[in-house]
């Protein structure tokens, strides 16, 4: 399976591509005098930040539980998550090798980032201003699936066949006028937009369903 992760803050857009099959898409706010805690992440933090499932399952939590949460409850869910079993079916093996990985790696790995604040005596992650900054949006592609960008290419190429043929009067296309297969070309992008932005909205992006979007149902 390919995948496809983005990390979009509210700003301004950049892409860049990794050889290791991932894309990515960034927001970078360009402002002067900005404080070290409102600074964004650049693209490197934010892949590496994204890179690992058990970090971007922390960030999915966080996104839905008010932006805190133990590191005992969050071990469980994150141990449920990965076995794709219920909180009370895990077994305590699976939850204490989250709960270690969690404690000695990735929670203090991202309170270096300061995506959120991990207090190791309290055992409490909570979510930082940087974190709600930024919207992150993975794209699962199976390997005999169509990635969006794809999708969008061959739709450009299929609308420019239709639209010369029309013109050029090119066998039933010449039925149509010109005019008609342009509405016809400009309703089809608006219809696969408004399509691409329901998914991206509610499939996509981390937080807004119950599980991470890499998680099978």
């Amino acid at each position: 399976m390919g995948g496809r992760i983005g990390a979009h803050s509210k700003r301004l857009g950049t892409g860049s591509a990794d050889p290791m099959g991932w894309t990515m898409s960034t927001g970078v706010r360009h402002e002067e005098n900005k404080t070290e805690e409102e600074q964004t992440l650049d693209y490197d933090d934010r892949f590496d930040l994204l890179s690992n499932h058990r970090r971007r399952y922390t960030l999915h939590y966080l996104e839905r539980n008010n932006g805190r949460a133990e590191l005992g409850e969050l071990a469980e869910q994150l141990a449920a998550w990965e076995n794709g079993i219920e909180r009370t079916e895990i077994s305590y093996d699976q939850r204490k090798r989250v709960y270690t990985s969690l404690q000695q790696v990735h929670l203090p790995q991202m309170d270096k980032l300061g995506i959120l604040t991990f207090d190791e005596r309290e055992g409490v992650a909570a979510q930082t201003r940087r974190a709600e900054e930024l919207d992150f949006y993975f794209e699962i592609v199976g390997r005999r699936d169509i990635p969006w960008s794809v999708f969008y290419l061959l739709l450009g190429g299929v609308d420019a066949v239709i639209l010369t043929g029309g013109a050029a009067g090119v066998g039933p296309l010449a039925v149509v006028p010109g005019i008609g297969w342009g509405v016809f070309v400009l309703t089809t992008f608006l219809v696969v937009s408004l399509a691409h932005l329901y998914v991206s909205r509610t499939e996509m992006r981390l937080g807004e369903k119950e599980k991470p979007p890499d998680v099978a149902e």
